[in-house]
């Protein structure tokens, strides 16, 4: 109302004409109250200016360490049926002890000679090997040996041919001294005719001359024949050198043809033991793994396969084993918005399922049952349920873990940020934001 008239439309009635409003300002416990308010008001203010440590919590499990030391399953590597058990649930196990043993259902491993077998064929794959061998060692002397008699008979063959032209140039010289002696025959029978003619030689001594000439033409003949006969036998000396060439090249190849053969079935036979080795080392090994053994120290946690006579094939798991040493650490997961806000090394607290607690997440020191721990891996993968998952170690410079603790028990986790006051985390967390942005002094001190 505006009030711009005097008259009021509702007058103004005072309660103090009212004998129980009167008694109320004279009571003295709302003295007390008053105060109670006030001191609640301060005290409620100092709080909101009281240091809190912000924080990320997640959840998780107990894990080991190091992969090898996590509960693991022990396959089979060939198919069998199962013959006996050497141990039986919970039982304790070293390196190497038999805790199955199948037999063989393949009909290719029937055999109960089969390895000695294989090893027979081998040695006597290995001993055709060494029969090669020899017979390319004797191809090449042979070789070696008809490449040395082509050289003898080549050399045979031109020291022929040599002769064969000696004895041409001598059969054409005796030929042009023939053919010297007949000209001096016929000189001399003409000069004998005509000496007789006037009377000055007897007729015996022209028919002496007409003899001896009759004699030197038959030689010329004779030479002629000759000397025909040694040029036939200087080109058969020829044609003898390309008989002899051809001939021992085809004995030569032939030898090497043979010994082509020889080497490619040595190396042939070479990759036969090289393949029957390989299926004796394979039926050796087989022969080891029809006993299943521990690969390490552990305890037998469960049984996969049960009963005798039955049937496994490769790669099936029969028992499960927990190592018997290990060390214990949390996988934790977080969510995605407060993933950049962890780093390695950074300082965590942790308590663990059916273990005494008391937490106080912004005040950790007044908090009770919490054990320390240091993040020493970060996925950088989203797991299945949507979060990141880390890996958290047991603080050194802190109380230890304790040992009561079992592989896959629940766990929870908080990580330690900065330090706000209470009146910052509780504005921070009504409107929804992350914490703030923080490294630990680890960290900086790196850079």
């Amino acid at each position: 109302m505006l009030n711009i008239s005097k008259n009021n439309i509702f007058p103004i009635k005072t309660l103090e004409k009212y004998k129980n409003v009167n008694g109320l300002n004279h009571r003295p416990h709302y003295k007390i109250l008053n105060r109670i308010i006030a001191l609640v008001s301060i005290l409620g203010i100092v709080i909101l200016f009281l240091p809190w440590t912000q924080n990320i919590s997640g959840s998780g499990a107990v894990t080991t360490l190091k992969p090898n030391q996590r509960p693991q399953t022990i396959q089979t590597v060939i198919a069998g049926k199962i013959e006996k058990w050497y141990v039986k649930e919970g039982d304790f196990v070293k390196k190497g002890d038999t805790i199955l043993f199948i037999s063989e259902i393949k009909e290719d491993y029937f055999d109960p000679n089969l390895v000695e077998n294989t090893k027979n064929q081998v040695d006597a794959k290995k001993m055709s090997v060494q029969s090669y061998e020899s017979k390319v060692k004797t191809l090449s002397s042979q070789i070696g040996a008809i490449e040395n008699e082509r050289v003898l008979k080549l050399q045979q063959a031109k020291n022929k041919i040599k002769q064969a032209t000696f004895k041409v140039k001598s059969d054409s010289m005796d030929l042009v001294a023939v053919r010297t002696q007949l000209k001096i025959a016929n000189t001399q029978f003409d000069r004998s005719v005509q000496l007789n003619k006037e009377g000055l030689k007897p007729l015996t001594d022209v028919e002496e001359k007409r003899l001896k000439l009759q004699e030197v033409d038959a030689k010329i003949i004779t030479q002629e024949n000759k000397l025909l006969t040694s040029k036939n036998e200087f080109i058969n000396a020829k044609v003898e050198i390309n008989r002899i060439s051809a001939e021992y090249s085809e004995k030569s190849s032939k030898a090497e043809s043979d010994q082509f053969t020889a080497k490619s079935n040595q190396y042939d036979t070479e990759a036969q033991v090289n393949k029957l080795q390989n299926q004796y080392a394979n039926y050796s090994i087989r022969n080891g793994l029809y006993y299943i053994k521990a690969p390490q120290d552990g305890y037998v946690n469960r049984a996969l396969q049960s009963g005798l006579g039955e049937n496994i094939k490769e790669g099936t798991a029969v028992v499960s084993i927990m190592p018997s040493d290990y060390d214990i650490a949390v996988e934790s997961f977080v969510d995605p918005i407060d993933l950049p806000l962890i780093t390695k090394g950074e300082k965590v607290r942790v308590w663990f399922d059916g273990w005494p607690t008391i937490v106080f997440s912004g005040w950790p020191d007044m908090s009770y049952g919490t054990f320390g721990g240091e993040i020493i891996a970060i996925e950088n993968f989203i797991s299945d349920n949507g979060k990141f998952r880390i890996l958290i170690a047991p603080d050194k410079n802190e109380a230890k873990w304790p040992k009561q603790v079992s592989i896959g028990s629940g766990a929870q986790t908080i990580a330690l940020l900065d330090n706000v006051p209470i009146w910052f985390e509780i504005w921070r967390t009504l409107n929804g934001f992350p914490p703030n942005y923080y490294k630990p002094n680890a960290v900086k001190e790196k850079k």
